[in-house]
């Protein structure tokens, strides 16, 4: 029999048929198999943490087969109380295998303090950044006779007029007075003259 008639046979049909039928079920088995050990279709939805204290937490996560890791504490955010989850990694509504570690962050205490630095004579465009880069807001601005246009003279917090080295919570707002530049130097010319040297 010649290959081109073997290949046209019965029998290498029958055996093609065959070895097409065992990949077949070796492939479905192997796919079960890997289902199996995968766990997949038995994943679990990560739940909304926020607001949470720790203990809330582990006996939420307990519950749902899944661990958890606390990072550290943030900031003190007035929008959570104290010591609940701020963040979570995993988010919520993501799917994840049995025994997952979900990833926290906590709300501190109360906020952090921070020292005022040295503004007085900078100018207003130096001074914002400065206080937001330590975590405190702009707050209101006034103006008062000053040769220095937008240079700050004070500082007040909740009326009370701050020095530079004065602690102060993280957040608060600072009420800036700035120089309106108004005063010139005619203006200071005028004044110097009518003090005598004995200041009188």
């Amino acid at each position: 029999m010649t290959l081109k008639e073997y290949l046209k046979s019965k029998v290498f049909l029958v055996q093609v048929f065959v070895a097409l039928t065992i990949l077949f079920v070796l492939g479905y088995l192997f796919m079960h198999w890997l289902t199996f050990t995968t766990d997949h279709g038995n994943e679990i939805t990560v739940p909304n943490l926020s607001k949470l204290n720790e203990e809330q937490v582990e006996e939420k996560l307990d519950d749902l087969n899944l661990d958890y890791v606390l990072l550290d504490s943030v900031d003190y955010n007035p929008g959570y109380p104290k010591h609940t989850v701020v963040e979570q990694d995993p988010m919520p509504g993501a799917r994840v295998k049995k025994n997952r570690k979900v990833y926290i962050k906590i709300n501190s205490s109360g906020f952090t303090m921070v020292r005022i630095p040295n503004l007085i004579e900078k100018t207003y465009r130096q001074a914002v950044p400065t206080l937001k880069s330590l975590g405190l807001e702009e707050g209101e601005i006034t103006y008062k006779p000053y040769i220095g246009k937008d240079m700050v003279m004070e500082m007040h917090c909740n009326g009370k007029k701050l020095n530079p080295g004065d602690k102060i919570f993280k957040s608060s707002k600072i009420d800036l007075v700035l120089g309106d530049g108004n005063v010139g130097y005619e203006e200071q010319i005028d004044s110097l003259s009518t003090t005598t040297p004995n200041g009188q």
